[in-house]
């Protein structure tokens, strides 16, 4: 690969950690039963972040979280917008909001391969230069 493509690959391969992440969170953390039993009497200090973390998807914090920081990237044309608001949608997809999570992992996407894209401006390749219009004889 060359520089450029590597430079383009480095958020997508941050998102797939953040993916990663989220999916510990959400099956090592917050749905396993052993922690979960741990917590439920008086647990280590790491238990009031889990509790945390329950109430966050119970009030659906991380689906507005993502589609505020959707609605910033489609109004800014930064690409570290664009990729927090994917980060947001992932993140809010593994932690149980759906719908919001998902529009956000979809337009933040979007966003980052359109700022991504080369600035070139697309040829039409249906017209042959400059036509002349001749009056039937």
């Amino acid at each position: 690969m060359t520089a450029p493509a590597w430079r383009r690959a480095w958020p997508w391969l941050a998102l797939l950690l953040v993916a990663l992440l989220a999916t510990w969170l959400r099956y090592g953390v917050v749905e396993s039963s052993a922690i979960g039993q741990l917590c439920s009497a008086d647990g280590p200090w790491w238990c009031r972040w889990r509790q945390a973390l329950v109430l966050g998807f119970l009030h659906d914090v991380y689906g507005i979280a993502a589609l505020a920081a959707t609605a910033l990237a489609l109004l800014r044309r930064h690409a570290w917008l664009a990729w927090l608001a994917t980060a947001l949608g992932i993140l809010a997809l593994q932690l149980y909001c759906f719908e919001s999570g998902a529009l956000a992992l979809l337009a933040g996407c979007l966003r980052l391969l359109r700022l991504q894209a080369p600035r070139a401006v697309p040829l039409d390749q249906h017209r042959q230069g400059q036509q002349q219009v001749h009056p039937q004889p």
